[in-house]
């Protein structure tokens, strides 16, 4: 880690430094990469392009305690029309595991897809075409009216992630909390919309 040439230059300046939390990070993720190819075999390590470094280091450590070869692929960061990287770092994102993130959530989640996202996120998180995607612009722009984009990528990432069970009880949640009424949303319905922080009171049954 040391002899890294970017750390060798933060820790040189006076101006700079570097952080524990920055310096462990990179031994912490190279020396996972080593435990997991020691105990369950794992060959291979994916990230984005700026987890480089972190994973030449899992794979240099590997070799040293394991004598076993081990290799990274990298991927260019998804960033959203801000500039700012579509990941967890940056604040609101979206769990797959449906107990850390309601089918609920996650659908509004891609709903409030900006207008300058939405077109290349059907790309990347779709199985649409690309005929199909350009043919969706193409109409949103000559609608007049606000674009179908946005659910179209709801239902499509709803449904893979979650399926027809999950993107249904998203649709009707949306659906009857847009409304006011109630009535339509199941228990589980219910259970989704607590999980998710919305208010909620407990009213005993009546005694008749």
């Amino acid at each position: 880690m040391i002899n890294k040439e970017a750390v060798k230059q933060r820790l040189n300046r006076e101006d700079q430094g570097i952080s524990f939390t920055e310096f462990s990070y990179n031994l912490l993720q190279g020396y996972d990469f080593a435990c997991l190819n020691k105990q369950y075999g794992v060959v291979l390590q994916i990230g984005g392009s700026d987890q480089w470094g972190n994973i030449t280091s899992g794979i240099d450590l590997t070799r040293r305690l394991h004598q076993n070869q081990v290799f990274g692929l990298t991927v260019p960061l998804i960033t959203k029309a801000d500039g700012t990287k579509f990941g967890k770092t940056e604040g609101g994102a979206v769990w797959l595991d449906p107990k850390k993130t309601s089918p609920y959530k996650f659908y509004q989640f891609w709903i409030n897809t900006a207008d300058a996202d939405v077109y290349r996120f059907l790309k990347f998180f779709t199985f649409m075409s690309i005929e199909e995607i350009n043919a969706l612009e193409e109409e949103d722009k000559n609608s007049g009216k606000a674009p179908r984009a946005q659910y179209v990528l709801a239902e499509q990432v709803t449904r893979l992630v979650h399926g027809e069970e999950g993107l249904q009880a998203a649709k009707r949640i949306t659906e009857c909390l847009f409304s006011g009424s109630l009535s339509a949303l199941s228990e589980a319905d219910f259970e989704q919309l607590a999980q998710d922080g919305v208010p909620m009171v407990e009213m005993e049954r009546a005694q008749t």
